[in-house]
């Protein structure tokens, strides 16, 4: 049963006969005949009861006819839906991000998308990288801010690159250096966010490579508490830098880590060959333009 087929009967019935109803439905009057007996024929019940030039409704014929309307009412509202995602005038944008940098980077781009689309819906979850994958992978989110390197199963958009910087104690002897290395750390008691934080890894890789494995002093999944920790002496902490000079209200000395290839690179990720909305097509395009031109939004 199609669609085209119960428009023509309907018209049929509405329009009084199948002249009438072939004007309305831009088609010969010999083709909504065709179309109505191919319904009939479908169906195994005579819908119209053809009496001359005119044509009643068979009982079985006012079933279909109730029931077509619905369907053709559902189609419509169908189209209206469509139509309105396609010119963004509803929708969900999914997003997953991590707490570490997720205010610097984001909230600007949150107002802006807001500004241009402000009936999209944007529903936001922030859990650590393991998660994170956890959920893209899913297909329960349409992005994820992960930290590169990110899996083959994903593509990508980088968003930002930071070097990373090691919080120390105001007083400590390595305090005034201009950078230092993990080797000039390996005796210290590191302090790092909880599992399932790419950042860790990032650092456990690194230490590994100079031939050392960190004592962990504490973890935590809060910014602030970890860069308490390190100022008051527990133990050394690590931060992207745009993160990390933003803690001015805590006595600790920051430092360049100078480590070849360690550095935090936010990236923003979805599933590879996966549909993605128009609301989620605009905040794509939206981050690419902000990241390849002269990063002004």
């Amino acid at each position: 049963m199609e669609l085209r087929t119960l428009r023509a009967f309907v018209e049929v019935v509405r329009q009084g006969g199948f002249s009438q109803a072939a004007k309305v439905v831009f088609a010969t009057q010999s083709t909504v005949s065709k179309a109505v007996k191919q319904l009939e024929d479908e169906l195994g019940l005579p819908l119209l009861d053809r009496l001359g030039h005119r044509s009643r409704l068979t009982a079985a014929g006012e079933i279909v006819y109730r029931r077509a309307i619905r369907l053709l009412a559902e189609r419509d509202d169908l189209e209206a839906e469509l139509k309105e995602l396609r010119g963004l005038t509803r929708g969900v944008l999914r997003l997953g991000l991590p707490p570490i940098g997720s205010s610097t980077l984001f909230a600007p781009l949150f107002a802006l998308y807001r500004q241009r689309h402000p009936e999209i819906e944007i529903r936001l979850v922030e859990h650590g990288s393991d998660r994170l994958n956890e959920l893209l992978h899913a297909g329960e989110i349409d992005f994820a801010g992960l930290l590169l390197p990110i899996a083959e199963e994903f593509a990508s958009q980088a968003v930002r690159r930071e070097p990373l910087m090691a919080l120390l104690p105001a007083d400590h002897p390595l305090a005034g250096k201009p950078k230092v290395t993990l080797s000039d750390l390996r005796d210290m008691p590191f302090i790092l966010f909880e599992t399932g934080f790419a950042l860790n890894r990032i650092i456990f890789d690194a230490c590994r490579r100079n031939g050392f494995e960190p004592a962990v002093a504490a973890r935590s999944s809060q910014i602030d508490f970890i860069a308490e920790l390190a100022g008051a002496g527990l133990g050394v902490a690590f931060l992207p830098r745009m993160i990390a000079t933003q803690r001015t209200q805590v006595p600790i000395s920051l430092v360049l880590l100078d480590e070849p290839g360690v550095e935090w690179t936010m990236a923003m990720a979805w599933r590879r060959g996966a549909y993605l909305s128009p609301a989620a097509e605009a905040w794509l395009a939206l981050l690419r333009r902000t990241w390849d031109g002269d990063g002004s939004i």
